[in-house]
Parts: structure tokens; sequence; C-alpha cells
């Protein structure tokens, strides 16, 4: 009798687990087969003819360079802005000392994709404990749905610079309307397309830089001589940086979008995707440095051109990206105001679908869902549907009356939790002969990758201990 009840116990909580998965993949699923749903009731959907313009230039290029373009969304363009404002140029050494870890972590992704056929969280949910993986992938649906919400808002508020007449709640229901629909909608390789478009928007910043002058003297002492204040506000601004420059939501979507960009090739299976050699991980490699370089040389002429203008002009207290680009024109005049301008909403384009897609990645190979970008929305209601409920809820965090700054130290703080957990994992694997067999690291990559586990470990620990204990940095 003792058996058949321990027997019929475990089979109980077997079924409690098993009820508990059906209903989150319910919820998961409701929005999506709604959309769907009412796209059979109206017999139409629009079709969207892809942008072509600069695909010859871009045509080599594609997972990494949208995700470095991704990583400079209107919340990293407030932060850098807010760092030029209030501390000048002290801060343009922070996009030259990041980037080698950035695209260190961000290769490390792309090739585990590329070896494994899988999306990062699904490789982590078949070689390490699933607890881990779901308080991971938790924060980053957090983390990820508080900057869509800062997002949505920066493209709304800067669109009624240039368009007064427009009330925000209609703007910011478009742009919701618009990503929802790109994504859902559009065949992946018309997507990706898109998406490598939308990269060019952050020229805008380049172009805005040179129109007009510096002290290049202070440019460059400060590019290459770091330097920091030993401050609470000093302290989480850097954290707000690097925690938007080494992000969690990149490492998901570099992974995925490797897979994406094989299935888009014809590999439907697993086995077939996981066929790799020498030049097609050069070629990753290509495209992964050179989205990051891309990154990073946007952050520094944001922050340069925020401390070209309004620090030189006593202009310190930004909080958003619409009070950063109404302080530029006096200062920098109507074209420098307009660019600044249309970068936001360019930028947000790209990289809310980068940040809705990356957190449905996570959770939908966590949950061992079916489904990505190249699903049809009727194949895949969970992962779509993950996509649909965290743009949702950011169009709503816009209805409440937070500090924008705060807002973006919150989810620096969730980044920071989850980074050095993540970048861990991803090293272990990464040095995995059974995972990566002959692609795994080398020396170099896993001292570079130790050291920013370590750094990101220790940003983590002074934005938690900053808003804990405030007196302790002064």
């Amino acid at each position: 009798m003792g058996i058949f009840t321990f027997i019929c116990h475990n089979e109980n909580m077997n079924n409690q687990k098993s009820a508990q998965e059906k209903v989150v993949k319910a919820v998961a699923e409701a929005p999506a087969k709604l959309v769907d749903k009412s796209i059979e009731l109206t017999g139409k959907a629009t079709r969207i003819k892809p942008v072509t313009a600069v695909q010859k230039y871009l045509g080599g290029l594609g997972p990494g360079l949208i995700t470095g373009a991704a990583d400079d969304d209107p919340s990293g363009i407030a932060t850098y802005s807010q760092a030029g404002a209030r501390f000048g140029y002290q801060y343009l050494w922070l996009s030259l000392f990041s980037l080698p870890f950035m695209a260190l972590v961000q290769e490390m992704c792309a090739r585990i994709g590329m070896v494994t056929g899988r999306g990062l969280a699904g490789v982590l949910r078949t070689n390490y404990p699933r607890w881990i993986l779901f308080i991971c992938t938790i924060l980053l649906f957090i983390a990820n749905t508080v900057n869509i919400g800062a997002d949505i808002g920066a493209m709304a508020s800067s669109t009624q610079l240039l368009l007064p007449n427009a009330g925000f709640t209609a703007l910011a229901v478009f742009f919701t309307i618009l990503t929802l629909g790109l994504q859902i909608f559009v065949p992946y390789h018309k997507y990706a397309k898109y998406l490598k478009f939308l990269t060019m928007a952050l020229f805008a910043y380049v172009i805005a830089f040179f129109m007009i002058s510096h002290n290049w003297v202070d440019i460059i002492h400060n590019t290459f001589v770091p330097s920091i204040n030993l401050n609470r506000d000093t302290l989480l601004l850097v954290v707000a940086i690097l925690g938007t420059t080494i992000s969690p939501y990149l490492f998901f979507w570099e992974a995925s979008q490797e897979v994406e960009k094989s299935i888009d090739d014809g590999n439907a299976t697993i086995s077939a995707r996981k066929v790799t050699n020498a030049e097609s991980i050069k070629n990753m490699r290509k495209d992964v440095y050179t989205g990051m370089s891309w990154s990073n040389v946007a952050m520094f002429f944001i922050i340069g051109l925020a401390a070209s203008t309004l620090h030189i002009n006593g202009v310190t207290d930004i909080t958003t990206t619409k009070e950063a680009a109404e302080a530029l024109r006096p200062l920098a005049g109507n074209a420098t105001y307009y660019l600044f301008t249309i970068g936001v909403v360019g930028v947000g384009l790209l990289a809310i679908p980068v940040l809705a897609g990356s957190a449905s990645y996570a959770i939908s190979e966590a949950m061992g869902w079916q489904g990505g970008l190249s699903s049809k929305l009727k194949n895949a209601y969970g992962f779509y549907g993950i996509i649909i409920i965290a743009v949702i809820l950011g169009l709503i965090m816009n209805y409440f009356n937070a500090d924008p700054i705060q807002v973006l130290i919150f989810a620096a703080i969730l980044n920071g939790l989850i980074a050095p957990i993540l970048i861990v994992l991803i090293t272990l694997v990464s040095n995995n002969p059974k995972i990566m067999g002959t692609w795994k690291n080398g020396t170099v990559r896993n001292v570079l990758a130790w050291t920013v586990a370590l750094l990101m470990g220790g940003v983590g620990v002074i934005a938690i201990l900053s808003v804990l204990m405030p007196g302790l940095f002064g």
C-alpha cells in the first residue's frame, strides 16, 4: 500500500504540474488567438511591401547589425543624452571600454545559435536547471516590458514635436499597432529587411554631431582616459549606461535570429541547422562586430552631441528624449532638432520588436513551445501571445505617473541582476565540447568572458546597494 500511495502521489504531482503549465500556455496564447480570430472574421490582412533602400549595402549583414542598432533604443538615447548633458565628455570612454565585452557576449550567443540550431533559452533549458532559466526569463520579461513602455512613450512624445496637433494617446496606440503588425503579419525574410533598414536611423546622430562645433582636445582626452565620480547619482548613471549597452534581451535575440536566418535559408530541422563551417563563423563574426561597433559609435555621438550643446550651455537636467530634443533646438538649430527627433522614432521602431521578440523567444523556448518570427500566427499562438502581452503592457505603463529616470534605473537594476547570471551560463555553454564541439571558446575569449561576468556582477551589486542604502556612496 505504501508503494501504491507513493506512486499515486507522484502521479497527482505530475498532473498538477501539467495543469499549471497548460494554464500558463492558455493565458499566453489567448491574445494571439484573439488576433487570429479577428482576421478570420474580417477576412482581411494587410500586406506591407518591403523597404528595399540600402539593401545592397546591408545585404551581407543581418542579425548582428540589427541587434547592435536595437541596443540604442529611445531609453538608451535618453540615458546617453543625460550622461552628456550632466557630465559633458567625461563618460565618452564608456563607448570604447564596453565595446569588446559587448561584442564578445553577442558573438558567443550567435555562435551558440549557429552550432546548436537552437535559441539561447532552448540550449540552457536542455543543459542546466530549469528554475534558473525561469527566474531569468521572468525578470527579462519585466525589464523588457518596462523598456518597451519607455520606448513607446518616447516615440509618441517625440512625434508630437514634429506633429504638435497629434494626441499622445493616438500616437502611442499607433506605434503599438504598427510594431505588433510588423512582427505578426510580415514574413520573416521581409521583416528582417525592414529591421536592417531601420538601423540607418542612427546616422541621424552622426550627422547632427558634425553639424555643430566641438572641443576636440577634450573629446579625445575623455575617450581614451577613463574617469569616474564616486557618488550615488554618477554610479547609477554608469550602471544605467552599462545596463543598456550589455543587455540580456540582446543575448536571447542574437542567438534566436541566427536560428531564424538558418530556417529562412531552408534548414527546417534542428539537425540541419547544426551544420556550420569556418566560413559561416567568419561571416557571423563580421556581422556581430559590425553591429556592436555601430551601436557604440552611435552611443559616442549621442553623448558627444549632448555634451557639446546642452552641457556647455548649462542644461544639465535631461530626463527624456523629448526634453533633450527641445533643449537642442535653440542651441543647435532646427536641423539638429529634427534629426534627433527622427532618430528616436526610427530606432524605436527597431527596438520595440527586438525587446518584445527577445522576451517571447526566451519564454517560449523555456516552456518548450514551438514558434518564432518565421512561424505563422496559427502555428505559434504562445510565441506571438507573449509579444502582444509585452507590448500592450508597455503601452499601459505610459498612463502611470512614473519618473522616467527611475523607470530606467529600475530596468537597469533588473538587467544588472540577470546579465551576470546569463553571461556565466553562456560562457559555460561556450566552453562545453559536448555542446559546441570544436567551436568552443579559446583562451582570450574566456578571459574576456569571465571579466565581463565579474564586471556586470559588480554593476548589479552597486545598483542594488545604491537603492537600498542611498547614503552609502554619498
